[in-house]
């Protein structure tokens, strides 16, 4: 793809662009600067939190974990494209940014988004089968199927970035380089062309607009088949059980959904300037930086593991301090290697099934538990005269 400027003898080729940003005063750009810089230190801290979580707990590798550490690690790379250089143009006034430095962002920010949509419709997808169809999640989700849904978030991400690059570059920018956003974005460069948009809108408006849709149809589709399935439990509790494994991530689509539909969605005639930033921001910098936060409070298997990540700091560098009692730094190795030696023997003794035999037929009924969240596995056998025999 060639992004360098098209030449025009009839015409004069910009090489390069003004972010004009937020329209505010000299003396709030250092308070400004000093929010987004917390900003996007908690951002990259809550995320890198939770892909170190999810590496290391063996309690957490589980396909929605999966899904939900590389949703992370695009939510870190997403905010990376916009925020630091943001920043550095609070930081030294300088707005500029080079013709092939606005190619590059266009195309980071929608490979990341449009992969973001897909993985998020992924994410659903794991919900749904998880609670309509428990007996058969681990067939229909298993490694093998996440790395596929993986794969075909990050294609589709690059095939819709790669096009929308290419059209909207291929157009003349001669009228200005005053790009009335804080990124390079679609609409905003569209908007300082001097060539004939018709083609490159249509294309660019097809592609997104069907990939945004599409994602958020499969979400919608999957959300009224869970909810149908959990108003079928008898019980109010297991239906809020049922409920709470998706409250986080409802939570997350309804915001980066909102604001990006609210955004590309809507007739070109109804979009006001400064009205598109403010909105660019809850998907661009304050979904990425709620993710974690809305992940964390609603998932006790998170918290778990961080508490225990602690504790095993706190034991590696002072001692250990638990539920089993203190022990200070100067205990002795002894000690510490019997402690050891006796916690290892109760996780071995610790069982992880449940076998439950109902009726005549033998249905052997294994729960896996691990924090809240059950994985059943039901194996109908014609006679259980002996012992059993292989693993669940």
């Amino acid at each position: 793809m060639d992004i360098s400027p098209p030449n025009d003898q009839n015409q004069t080729s910009v090489t390069e662009f003004l972010l004009m940003g937020f329209s505010i005063g000299q003396n709030n750009q250092t308070l400004l600067f000093v929010i987004g810089l917390f900003v996007y230190l908690l951002t990259l801290a809550g995320n890198l939190t939770i892909i170190t979580l999810i590496r290391i707990d063996q309690h957490l590798q589980t396909p929605m974990y999966f899904f939900l550490r590389n949703l992370s690690f695009v939510e870190i790379c997403y905010i990376s494209t916009t925020l630091p250089k943001m920043l550095r143009d609070l930081l030294s006034g300088d707005k500029t940014i080079s013709y092939i430095g606005c190619a590059l962002q266009l195309y980071f920010f929608g490979t990341l988004g449009s992969t973001e949509c897909v993985l998020l419709s992924a994410m659903a997808y794991d919900r749904y089968v998880a609670i309509c169809h428990p007996l058969h999640y681990t067939i229909l989700i298993n490694q093998k199927v996440c790395r596929y849904l993986l794969a075909a978030s990050w294609t589709i991400g690059h095939f819709n970035s790669t096009i929308n690059t290419a059209m909207v570059f291929s157009l003349h920018f001669c009228h200005s380089n005053k790009i009335n956003h804080f990124l390079c974005d679609i609409l905003p460069l569209v908007r300082l062309s001097c060539s004939d948009i018709f083609i490159s809108q249509m294309v660019t408006f097809t592609i997104s607009g069907g990939i945004m849709i599409m994602s958020f149809s499969l979400i919608l589709l999957s959300y009224i088949l869970i909810v149908s399935s959990v108003l079928k439990i008898r019980t109010a509790h297991g239906r809020i059980k049922a409920f709470s494994t998706c409250g986080s991530h409802l939570t997350v689509v309804s915001i980066f959904y909102g604001s990006l539909m609210y955004t590309y969605i809507r007739p070109s005639s109804g979009h006001a300037v400064e009205e598109d930033r403010l909105i660019s921001l809850l998907y661009t910098i304050i979904t990425p930086l709620l993710n974690p936060l809305i992940y964390s409070f609603r998932s006790k298997e998170l918290q778990g593991a961080f508490v225990k990540l602690l504790e095993r700091a706190v034991y590696n560098s002072y001692g250990f301090c638990g539920q089993t009692g203190c022990f200070s730094a100067g205990v002795s190795q002894q000690r510490k290697r019997k402690q050891n030696e006796e916690r290892g023997l109760g996780m071995a003794l610790q069982s992880n099934f449940v076998l439950m035999r109902a009726g005549e037929a033998g249905q052997i009924i294994g729960f896996i538990s691990e924090g809240t969240t059950v994985y059943s596995v039901v194996n109908t056998w014609s006679n259980l005269d002996g012992e059993l025999a292989g693993s669940i």
